[in-house]
């Protein structure tokens, strides 16, 4: 992970994080630290298989899926039709580190997939 300085009070934060069954978690937050705290002002994690994106979370806000209203801006992109299809995501802030949910998402599907590959 990188923290690259883009002015007096902004950041970005960007990078991978690999895990076992060619699993990782792509990385990419603005940061407001000034005045503090920390606050993340925009996000995007994405989650891939190998060259398959399995999920990704992003701020983009959709104010006229009343669908995603209890999270507003944060949803989760699932499949099928990744692109279009979105849930609302609870966990996820813009004042608290995400990167621990996520973490803990991806070690619940490394667990999915060793359960399955014992079968």
């Amino acid at each position: 992970m990188t923290f690259i300085r883009r002015g007096a009070s902004l950041a970005r934060v960007a990078g991978e994080l690999d895990f076992d069954y060619d699993i990782r978690l792509v990385v990419r937050e603005r940061v407001v630290y000034h005045p503090l705290p920390v606050v993340i002002d925009w996000y995007g994690y994405e989650v891939w298989r190998g060259n398959e994106k399995l999920y990704w979370y992003d701020s983009q806000p959709h104010p006229d899926d009343s669908a995603l209203r209890s999270t507003h801006p944060h949803h989760k992109h699932i499949p099928p039709d990744i692109k279009h299809h979105r849930i609302p995501a609870p966990e996820v802030s813009f004042i608290r580190p995400n990167l621990p949910v996520l973490i803990r998402e991806i070690e619940a599907l490394i667990e999915e997939v060793e359960s399955q590959s014992e079968e």
